[in-house]
């Protein structure tokens, strides 16, 4: 395959970088590969509904607590609301490679962080700040060309940042959790935990952060009717068929029931479905279509 970029290339005359083959060194990760086969996000109310809670935690620059089960869209809307998909494909370590800042990230002043699994004092410590900090200085780079805090005082100690989302907040430890806190009282923004339901129970038991949280949202899964507007948006019934349109609705109404709401299982579960349809050449959605695709996949089973 030939090179994408053959003049930033880091190998030298004759040097076929055979060596990277050798060496036990980790993903070369300077922007996440973007992901493929994605559907195009769908405004839902519970979307609505998250956007205006984190307009309130953002005003009022309070911690805001989100859970909700796995799989509802508590990540998609988070990641949509902070812009942070095109944020993650416009960064660059090429400093003459910089195009516009996106649009969402210079509405939302929202940065977004994910803990790793096995997070540490040490990159919760570096990672709210540098997270912070970059969207801070990404609005001074739009607004006045240049990133300069000693002239622009304002984006110093992220000052530019109005909203910090740390998702999978279930992960932080104790130690974790009051790192946040500190992190909270020494900055005026506000903050947003996202995790599993019952972590707004668990984050009882340490009372200086939980005086802190002014605002809690439960992110609920769609509701039958929406789920149905969704669906029939992303698979349309097309021409009607002898039966009316019946078979179409008898087999939205069975992902519905099948699927609970779930935002995950439903995209899982139209996958299969589409490519059942590819591969024997089906226009129309039946129940049949639902059934074999059920047998796919663990659900139901």
């Amino acid at each position: 395959m030939p090179p994408t970029d053959p003049e930033r290339s880091i190998l030298g005359k004759n040097d076929d970088g055979r060596r990277f083959l050798l060496e036990r060194s980790g993903e070369v990760n300077t922007t996440p590969v973007p992901k493929t086969g994605m559907a195009a996000f769908q405004t839902t109310r519970e979307h609505r509904r998250f956007t205006e809670f984190a307009d309130t935690v953002r005003a009022h620059r309070y911690i805001g607590l989100c859970w909700g089960p796995p799989g509802v869209g508590k990540t998609l809307s988070a990641r949509h609301y902070a812009g942070t998909d095109d944020w993650e494909q416009w960064q660059t370590i090429f400093e003459d490679d910089f195009g516009p800042v996106p649009p969402r990230v210079l509405e939302a002043h929202t940065a977004f962080f994910t803990p790793s699994v096995a997070a540490t004092i040490r990159e919760i410590d570096r990672g709210l700040p540098t997270a912070c900090q970059r969207i801070s200085f990404a609005i001074d780079y739009h607004e006045h060309g240049l990133v300069d805090p000693y002239v622009y005082t304002q984006s110093r100690s992220s000052g530019r940042t109005e909203l910090l989302i740390i998702d999978e907040a279930d992960r932080l430890k104790t130690t974790g959790l009051e790192q946040v806190r500190d992190y909270f009282d020494r900055h005026n923004m506000g903050v947003i935990l996202i995790g599993m339901p019952g972590i707004e129970k668990r984050f009882a038991r340490y009372p200086q952060l939980y005086s802190r949280i002014g605002f809690a949202h439960e992110y609920k899964p769609l509701t039958p009717d929406e789920l149905t507007a969704v669906l029939s948006n992303r698979l349309p019934a097309g021409n009607v068929t002898d039966d009316g349109g019946i078979g179409h609705a008898t087999a939205i109404a069975t992902i519905v029931r099948m699927t609970g709401g779930n935002f995950r299982l439903v995209d899982r579960l139209v996958t299969q479905i589409e490519r059942i349809q590819k591969l024997n050449k089906l226009d129309g959605l039946t129940p049949e279509v639902v059934d074999a695709a059920r047998q796919a996949l663990l659900i139901g089973h």
